[in-house]
């Protein structure tokens, strides 16, 4: 399977949004639940949503690093991120602006025009 290297990135940057939302959301039902009123109803609700964005957020960065040729310390930072509560948004903000989730382009293999 070929996926273009924009769409992973895309993919990339949905998912680690959506890992920091779930994140948010389990935070505030922990807050709620240990706090507050001591209702379980966001804790059961976000708590399997951001175990189920966890792991495709470490399955995608995984992706991704192959895809985008990232070094073995990119990659563990990349990972790393994702356990710090909504740290996956500043991941995503760093690698998107040091330009690694832009493809890697090859002039060597880029066809010349034709005059």
């Amino acid at each position: 399977m070929n996926i273009k290297p924009r769409t992973t990135a895309l993919i990339f940057r949905v998912v680690a949004a959506f890992e920091a939302f779930t994140w948010a959301g389990l935070l505030i039902g922990m807050g709620v639940k240990y706090l507050g009123s001591g209702n379980e109803i966001g804790v059961q609700i976000f708590g399997p949503l951001h175990g189920g964005a966890f792991i495709v957020y470490v399955v995608v960065a995984l992706l991704a690093a192959v895809k985008f040729r990232w070094s073995a310390g990119v990659t563990l930072a990349t990972l790393a991120a994702s356990v710090p509560p909504l740290t996956t948004l500043l991941a995503d903000w760093w690698l998107h602006r040091t330009g690694r989730l832009t493809p890697i382009s090859h002039p060597e293999l880029e066809a010349e025009p034709v005059a």
